[in-house]
Order: structure tokens, then C-alpha cells, then sequence
């Protein structure tokens, strides 16, 4: 397993080409908009090496290797690498969404499905199997791209005026497959050691080009990153964006230009229906789900907490109105913690002898945080009222006028105008600043489009125990 320095000495002795704010990016660990999140996650590297945290690893084949690419045999394994992901999210609040330990479980997934690769070739099936070995042995951080380009959304990915605007294969060559086009959203994409390529549902016939699956090293030649705007650029004031300036997750736009895809790197090609039906018969969801979830409940643990901090800080939280408000809260975080609990207790083994979690219980906390994250900003915004709009910089505190920016910052019981404003500060943070609002976003898409998501769960949900009640009361209605 890897460290913290280790982590962050590979990322330097790797230069990628990225470029943000119209310049290049010379070194990721020192650069202004990622030298913090880089020490976070680095953080979760040494969170893993500590004595004091078993949980957090295991005996593999070839070594120590992280929990989350343990693959789960029993009950027990399940618990563990939920105690795992809890613990990772905990470090970060729940605020990043890719950290490693995400894709680490799935492609530990997806090499569990190697028969289903190796319909399209024998060999796919075996590639997938030895990246998940490398990726664990070595302990490689992955990020992922799954979204093209919006283009025109009217049009399949064949159908775009640039035959290459979406990601797809120009050729093939003895050496391997030529993919030129983008994807987009590749959350932390500026810190990971690769990129796993694959689609999600909803390709064409026609499409055939853009079927494919396949992971690189991020600095392989030929890929280009252009980071969105970034929030913090280090010209903020540290303490009055405490959230921002260490958690904020990177996004790129991934351009490929006639990129290499060496064979033993490539997973799927040119079948439409494989690529379709990649999540349905993986079983990736089960795994990500849980990762996900128990993600989910820390990230809401947290917000939630935060809106109960704000609304005693000012006694707020004795109206009723308030409290109805926090309660709504309270069965939002419980009916998440009780489907994660339920996907473990009905758990079933798949044929390559791992345990998964069920499905359903997790796609119900993907699709409820989808919902009801934006609800508890919206409570936490409501419940802070103005107070969290009207926060001073941290740096007053220590000006002449320190004395005034104590007094009439305090709040209820004799809490400090110090204290107080610390709090308003992370409030504001999540709930009011930019960092807060591509939170919001994010949990909204997390699970691709709501609309489809819910309709994808009513199509695959087992109706049958339903259908059974109602035929019954049915047969009360006979003559």
C-alpha cells in the first residue's frame, strides 16, 4: 500500500497536461488550485498506513492492499469495507465523491464480471482481470469518464456534426486501438494515477465506434485535460472557506487525439448491446452503490449536524416550523442508514462466489440523495436565514475593530462571536458559496438523470410480492 508521500511523489515524477485559468499546469502538488485537495487525498493514502486503523486494509495475494478492493466472501468482509468507506468519508466529510476507495471497488466489480467481457473477446476478459491486480498491487488512484460532451442531445454520439465530438475508435492497429474525442466530468481527474473509459446505457446502433472500453495512465500522450474553473486559486482567505480550499474535487474535460490504447488495455469494442448492458450484468452497481451510500450517509450526517449547529446557535430551533424542518432531516438520514444495512442483510452471491449487496435498497438511497441532499441545503439555508450571509472575514477578529466583530457576532447562551462565525463560515461554505452549489449539483446527477434513473429503478424492480397482494384483494371482488 502507498502513503501519503508516496501518493504525492508519484504525482510529480508524472507530469500530465492540464490546463486551467489558460495556463499549463507545471506540477499538480504545488499548484495553487489543487495543492490542498492533492494533501486530502494524500491523507487518505496515510489514513491507510496507520497502525490504528486496520480496518482500512487487508491481506491480499501480494501483500497489504486496501479494504475497498477486498472481495467481500462473507458478512463480515461487507461490514468491514462498509466500516472502510465510512472512515474514508469521514476524513472528508463525505464532500468528495471520488476518492480512491470508489473505483478501487469497482473495478474490483468489473474483474469479478471478467465472462462478461470475454464475450466480445477472450482475451478482454483477462485484460480486466490483470488491470484490477495492478491497480491493487500497486495501489494506483483511478478516476473515471463516463459523460460525453452535451452536443446536440437530440443526436446519438454517431449522429454529432464532429464524428469525433464523443469519444470513439479512429482505428485499429497491431499495437492497439487509435480513440480520438472527449469525455467530460472527470471528477479528480488531475490527481489520479489512470482513466477507466466505459459508457453508460444508451448507445445506438451506429454507435459501434463509440462502444468501448479501456483504461490509461492519465499522462499517456495524446490526452489533454481542461479543468473547469476552479473555485479556490489560493487568493482566498483560508479560514473563510474552510470547505472550498481543502475539499474541492477537480473536474476535467478529457480530449483524446489519436491516443494509443495498447490491446491488453482494452476491455470492450464496438458492441453496442455489450456496452448496454455493462451495469445490469456486472454487478458494478452493487458495489458502487454501497461505497456510495455509506458515503451518502456521512455527507448527510454532516450537513444535517450543520443545520442543527446553526439553528442552536441562535435558539432558532425552538420553533416549531424549525423543528419540523430538522425532523424531515432526520428521516432522510435514517432511511439511508437502514437501506445500507438492509443491501448487507440481503446480501446474495454472485457466480463468481462474491458477496453483494442488494441492489435495490442502495439504488434507493442513490436516487433518495438525489432529492433529498438539495432538501437539506434548502433546510440548512433557510434555518441560517441571513445570518450565514453576513459573516466577517476570520482575519477581522484579529483587526482594531476585533472587539465589535465579537460582540455582535455572538449568539445564543453567550456563544462567542469567534465560535459562532466559524460555524456560519462552513455553513455558508456548503450551503450559499460555489463549493456548496456544485455539491448540490452533483448529489442531483450523481446517479445520471433523475428522470431516467427512477424510471430505469420501476423497470427493474421485482414487482411480484405488490402484484401477489393485489391479485389476492382481487379475488375479493369476485361474485
Amino acid at each position: 500500500m502507498r502513503n501519503g508521500k508516496q501518493f504525492l511523489d508519484h504525482l510529480a515524477a508524472k507530469p500530465r497536461e492540464i490546463w486551467v485559468l489558460g495556463e499549463r499546469v507545471e506540477d499538480v502538488t504545488t499548484h495553487p488550485a489543487l495543492v490542498h485537495p492533492a494533501a486530502q487525498i494524500a491523507k487518505l493514502y496515510d489514513l491507510q498506513c496507520d497502525p490504528a486503523t486496520p480496518e482500512l486494509s487487508f491481506e491480499g495475494p501480494r501483500g497489504r492492499a486496501g479494504t475497498a478492493f477486498i472481495r467481500p466472501a462473507s458478512s463480515f468482509d461487507l461490514a468491514k469495507r462498509r466500516e472502510a468507506f465510512a472512515a474514508y468519508a469521514r476524513s472528508t466529510f463525505g464532500l468528495m465523491g471520488r476518492s480512491p476507495d470508489f473505483l478501487n471497488c469497482s473495478v474490483m466489480a468489473l474483474a469479478e464480471a471478467a465472462d462478461f467481457f470475454a464475450q466480445g473477446r477472450r482475451e478482454f476478459g483477462d485484460n480486466i482481470v490483470r488491470f484490477y491486480e495492478e491497480v491493487r498491487d500497486k495501489d494506483l488512484f483511478l478516476t473515471h469518464a463516463l459523460t460525453t460532451p452535451q452536443g446536440d442531445r437530440s443526436k446519438t454520439s454517431s449522429q454529432q456534426s464532429d464524428a469525433f465530438f464523443h469519444l470513439g475508435v479512429v482505428r485499429e492497429t497491431s499495437a492497439g486501438i487509435i480513440v480520438s474525442g472527449a469525455r467530460t466530468l472527470t471528477t479528480l481527474a488531475p490527481l489520479a494515477d489512470e482513466v477507466l473509459i466505459y459508457n453508460i446505457p444508451g448507445l445506438r446502433p451506429g454507435d459501434e465506434k463509440h462502444a468501448l472500453a479501456f483504461a490509461l495512465p492519465i499522462d499517456t500522450p495524446g490526452i489533454t485535460q481542461i479543468m473547469r474553473e476552479p473555485y479556490d486559486t489560493g487568493k482566498r482567505y483560508g479560514p473563510d472557506h474552510p470547505l472550498a480550499s481543502n475539499f474541492e474535487e477537480a473536474d476535467s474535460l478529457l480530449v483524446f487525439k489519436d491516443v494509443l490504447v495498447p490491446w491488453e488495455r482494452v476491455f470492450l469494442l464496438g458492441d453496442v448491446g455489450l456496452s448496454n448492458r455493462l451495469y445490469s450484468e456486472t454487478q458494478i452497481r452493487n458495489h458502487t452503490a454501497h461505497q456510495t451510500s455509506v458515503r451518502g450517509l456521512i455527507k448527510m450526517q454532516f450537513a444535517i449536524g450543520l443545520a442543527v449547529a446553526v439553528a442552536r446557535s441562535s435558539k432558532s430551533d425552538s420553533f416549531l416550523h424549525v423543528q419540523e424542518m430538522l425532523g424531515e432531516c432526520v428521516v432522510y438520514l435514517e432511511t439511508i442508514r437502514a437501506c445500507i444495512h438492509a443491501a448487507e442483510a440481503e446480501a446474495k452471491r454472485a457466480p463468481s462466489g462474491v458477496l453483494m449487496p442488494a441492489l435495490a435498497p442502495l439504488q434507493t438511497t442513490r436516487l433518495l440523495m438525489s432529492r433529498a441532499y438539495p432538501r437539506v441545503i434548502e433546510i440548512l439555508q433557510i434555518v441560517g436565514a441571513g445570518g450565514i450571509m453576513m459573516t466577517p472575514s476570520m482575519a477581522d477578529f484579529a483587526s482594531p475593530i476585533g472587539a465589535d466583530v465579537v460582540r455582535f457576532n455572538g449568539g445564543a447562551d453567550g456563544a462567542s462571536g469567534f465560535d459562532r462565525t466559524r460555524l456560519l463560515k462552513v455553513a455558508w461554505d456548503l450551503a450559499g458559496d460555489a463549493f456548496g452549489s456544485r455539491q448540490v449539483q452533483y448529489e442531483r446527477y450523481y446517479a445520471g438523470d433523475p428522470v431516467r434513473a427512477h424510471a430505469m429503478t420501476y423497470g427493474e424492480y421485482d414487482w411480484r410480492a405488490c402484484m401477489g397482494l393485489v391479485e389476492k384483494a382481487m379475488d375479493l371482488a369476485k361474485p
